[in-house]
């Protein structure tokens, strides 16, 4: 088609031709026409006028005019169209010729190609079928892996093998479910797989309720075997203190020179212990197994249910231990009370190893919160059982063991302070119970004494009545039979206190106690003073008859008095404490009190019999005409009984004892002589006998010095001073100037033990032996020792 530039525009005047008569637009039309443009509007107005006939006419006149114009233009271009012509057929000629050669191409071409199309078809429809058969293979290969991987998850679950199968599982859903080919498979894949899931979670479940069930018993065996290595951890400390002590008592005493060495032993708790921690080996023996805790925990992890595993395992662990709080009325706490505390103990050792090695299952926080709880309950539980006992070696008894659970426990960490405190809240009234025991069992100890001495037939026997309270005065061992100087009351009554203070020491031993000898040494003082010489103070009082059994007594307090030092040395040696610095100070004789009483005893009976011998001083002449020679019969029996007493005595009594003893009996002898003198008995007497009484009491101080054979020389001059009252009035009586006794420094010295009332009324009572009243005698020549003796009463008169 020509573009519009290239047409001939039609001059608006020769329309005129054509439209000859018409109208305006008629005009327009032809214009419109050779101009080219768009005709719709006048068809759609020749339409709506209802006149498209005038508009066809129009048009057809239209083409008639333009018909000579195209003949023009057709004769303008005929030459050229003539050789056009002559060129297509030229060109036709050449195109037969070209499809006469295709034509014969083609032939020979479809028969040589027959072969190779026929072969083509049959490698398309191989290559189809190879197509088909590999996607068909593949198909197959996945469906093979999908029932392979079914297959092992079915063979992992009957085998328990959980997480086996959840990751097989996981894999199908992850890598193969999408491009499974089988849409039967697929379902079932989709349908199984949630299945699995569930049962895989509700057998860990089981598995974990299986768990917690069995890891109750675990716990509380493992609580009791971790307290019993505590246990002899503590033993094997207590041996090696005593091996230590052993050690520096020898080295203190000089015994033998001597070079030791303390071997540490190895205290750890044997639970295959490493960082706080106990391997799975260590537990074997109580099927200390965490596996099925880690498998459930992991299997959760890989359901994506960690979060709710985690706060099911620590609320089902909170009701255990809440349970384990649980104290039967109906079974006694003493009985109990292992298991309570090992139950706990096993507890938390577990709880700290899945801490430590659970991959955060449980956190610091939630074992911090738990131990908070459980530390509470258990003070509350002793602080409730410990108001309710009354025997002292009940509440030892769990003390240790709380220790025990506390050394434990410590051990991973959990802080024990409010345990510590609890036991030492109770301290007092422990002791005040230990000490109510040893009351009762001194009273019956002294209630069986038989008061006499202890025969020990064996070294044993010694060994175990003697040198353990270290009661020897001799290093020595004395042949068997042995005959030892104190009755059975004495080791029974050792025994008893040595035990207060084992007893005493273990309550007051590993509680964190700095002050643990001061305490004991407190309450022994207590045993000693309160129990023990009460008790002893009223076995005198009440149950002591006869001079063998006074002095029975009397020797044991003696014996008790060296027994003492033993049991502050043993108190502070069970404390650590330094023997050096246990003896430091002087102290006093805790059992003072049934000593003097036990002397004052002795010595009041020995009196007694003493006055039915003194009673024969009314049979001395008093105004005999020379004196008796080899002294009266009173001091001879007096004598002879003093000296039956000390030969019997000295087998018994130390010569501390038996000189204190002693001491009394010659004062009061000397006290019965003055008072005879005194006394309404002697209503006069006369030098002569003053003289007799001179010689009795010499006999009296020759029997004070044959005791230093027995007593030291000291001691026996001391008993001597027992007669002091009686030497000093025989002494001033025989004096040649009485009146010496006025001189204030004479009288300290000769006479300081004489009253001067009593001298007073007996110088009355004295006569002249030439007369048969001295102060009467007339005419005769004055006695100058009978002048100074009126001028002394003379004197002692104005005085008074």
């Amino acid at each position: 088609m020509q573009s519009t530039k290239s047409r001939r525009r039609i001059s608006p005047a020769g329309d005129s031709d054509i439209f000859s008569g018409g109208d305006k637009q008629d005009h327009l039309l032809s214009s419109a026409v050779c101009n080219g443009e768009d005709l719709s509007p006048f068809v759609r107005k020749a339409f709506a006028a209802g006149k498209p006939e005038t508009l066809l006419q129009n048009l057809k006149a239209f083409t008639r005019s333009k018909e000579s114009e195209i003949e023009e233009v057709c004769k303008a271009h005929y030459q050229d169209f003539i050789l056009a012509v002559d060129d297509l057929r030229s060109l036709l000629s050449d195109v037969d010729d070209l499809k006469s050669s295709l034509s014969l191409s083609n032939a020979h071409l479809q028969s040589v190609a027959q072969p190779l199309l026929s072969s083509l078809d049959a490698f398309i429809e191989t290559r189809n079928i190879n197509n088909n058969l590999l996607v068909c293979l593949s198909s197959v290969k996945i469906c093979v892996q999908i029932v392979e991987l079914c297959a092992r998850t079915n063979n992992h679950l009957k085998n328990d093998q959980l997480y086996l199968a959840l990751r097989c599982v996981d894999n199908i859903e992850r890598s193969l479910l999408k491009i499974t080919p089988s849409s039967t498979l697929k379902k079932m894949l989709e349908k199984h797989i949630p299945e699995i899931r569930v049962y895989v979670e509700k057998k860990a479940n089981k598995e974990f309720g299986d768990w917690l069930v069995e890891i109750r018993t675990v716990s509380r065996n493992l609580g009791q075997f971790a307290i019993g290595q505590a246990s002899s951890a503590r033993q094997r400390e207590e041996e090696l203190r005593m091996k230590q002590r052993q050690a520096e008592e020898q080295s203190r005493l000089s015994l033998r020179d001597c070079v030791y060495a303390l071997e540490e032993e190895d205290d750890g708790l044997d639970l295959g212990v490493s960082s706080g921690t106990i391997d799975r080996e260590s537990g074997g023996n109580f099927g200390f197994d965490l596996t099925p805790l880690y498998r459930a925990f992991h299997i959760h992890q890989s359901l994506g249910l960690e979060d709710r595993f985690k706060q099911y395992y620590f609320e089902n662990r909170k009701l255990q231990l809440t349970s384990d709080f649980q104290v039967s009325s109906m079974t006694p706490f003493l009985e109990s009370h292992q298991t309570f505390f090992a139950q706990i103990a096993g507890f938390f050792i577990v709880e700290d190893r899945i801490l430590r090695r659970g991959g955060r299952l449980i956190s610091k926080w939630e074992v911090e919160n738990l131990w908070e709880m459980a530390i509470s309950k258990m003070c509350s539980v002793l602080e409730d059982q410990f108001s309710r006992m009354q025997t002292a070696n009940h509440l030892l008894l769990i003390k240790d063991y709380v220790s025990l659970l506390g050394v434990s426990l410590r051990r991973f960490g959990y802080p024990v302070d409010a345990l510590l405190d609890v036991l030492s809240k109770h301290r007092d009234k422990y002791h005040e119970l230990l000490l109510s025991d040893c009351r009762k069992q001194i009273t019956d100890a002294l209630s069986a004494d038989k008061f006499e001495q202890m025969l020990m037939k064996k070294e044993y026997e010694y060994s175990m009545n003697v040198l353990a309270f270290q009661l020897q005065t001799s290093d020595i061992i004395p042949a068997f039979p042995y005959i030892a100087p104190f009755s059975t009351t004495v080791p029974d009554c050792c025994r008893i206190v040595r035990s207060f203070i084992e007893d005493s020491v273990s309550f007051m031993s590993y509680g964190g106690q700095l002050d643990s000898y001061d305490v004991v040494k407190k309450y022994l003082d207590r045993l000693l003073s309160e129990v023990l010489d009460e008790a002893l103070f009223k076995l005198i009082k009440t149950s002591v008859f006869g001079v063998s059994q006074a002095m029975q007594v009397a020797a044991n307090m003696a014996v008790f008095e060296r027994a003492c030092d033993f049991f502050f040395k043993h108190a502070a040696q069970l404390s650590g404490i330094p023997l050096r610095m246990a003896d430091r100070g002087k102290r006093q004789f805790p059992l003072k009190k049934a000593r003097d009483a036990a002397e004052e005893m002795l010595a009041g009976m020995i009196k007694t019999k003493i006055d039915s011998f003194m009673s024969l001083i009314e049979n001395v002449n008093w105004m005999g005409d020379e004196p008796l020679q080899g002294g009266n019969e009173y001091v001879n029996e007096v004598i002879i009984f003093l000296e039956t007493l000390v030969s019997t005595a000295q087998q018994i009594l130390p010569p501390q004892v038996l000189k204190r003893v002693l001491l009394d009996v010659m004062s009061h002898i000397s006290e019965k002589i003055v008072n005879a003198l005194q006394g309404d008995i002697v209503k006069k007497f006369n030098v002569n006998a003053v003289m007799g009484l001179d010689i009795d009491v010499q006999l009296l101080e020759s029997f004070a010095d044959s005791q230093k054979s027995i007593l030291s020389e000291e001691d026996a001059s001391e008993l001597k001073s027992g007669l002091a009252e009686s030497r000093q009035l025989i002494n001033l009586l025989l004096s040649n100037n009485p009146e010496n006794y006025l001189n204030p420094v004479i009288r300290e010295k000769t006479y300081n033990a004489l009253d001067y009332r009593k001298v007073v009324t007996i110088s009355e009572k004295l006569r002249d032996p030439s007369d048969r009243s001295f102060f009467a005698t007339r005419g005769a020549k004055p006695n100058p020792r009978r002048k100074s003796l009126d001028a002394l009463i003379r004197r002692l008169r104005e005085v008074s």
